[in-house]
């Protein structure tokens, strides 16, 4: 047995999609979220002016899979701020397999990985990893 349900809600004209999947195998259930609300960016292209054409804000990218878990449960956290920081910070998704040019430049080898950019410059952030460049784990909590 397959049953989908869907939801829509939202402000402003942008929709929000959650879907719920179910699938019910000798007596088990598996549950599946996806949060579909940030707008992707479809090309190496539309990558580029999203982060050249924004001077008031900060952009945030998210690079990964749409399928993977990870990028699921980033993309959750990120929806639910997404609005909050609307006035001071612009969030997009990548594919990674669809727009792989950034794959080598950045050094997207994480199945999720977050970046920061303003006025056209990469914003090192430290949260004691070592890694200054990136977030390259899901966040969990939207605080």
């Amino acid at each position: 047995e397959l049953r989908v349900r869907s939801r829509a809600f939202g402000s402003r004209g942008l929709g929000v999609q959650r879907f719920r999947v179910r699938f019910r195998a000798q007596g088990s259930e598996l549950r599946v979220r996806m949060a579909y609300l940030l707008p992707h960016l479809d090309s190496g292209w539309a990558v580029d002016q999203a982060i050249l054409n924004e001077e008031e804000r900060v952009v945030v990218i998210r690079f990964g899979h749409d399928w993977d878990p990870t990028c699921m449960e980033m993309d959750e956290v990120l929806m639910q701020i997404s609005e909050t920081v609307q006035n001071f910070a612009v969030v997009y998704c990548v594919d990674i397999t669809q727009v792989p040019d950034f794959s080598t430049m950045y050094e997207l080898y994480d199945p999720c990985t977050v970046m920061f950019f303003f006025r056209n410059k990469h914003i090192m952030i430290d949260l004691g990893t070592g890694n200054n460049n990136k977030i390259n784990w899901a966040l969990t909590n939207h605080q």
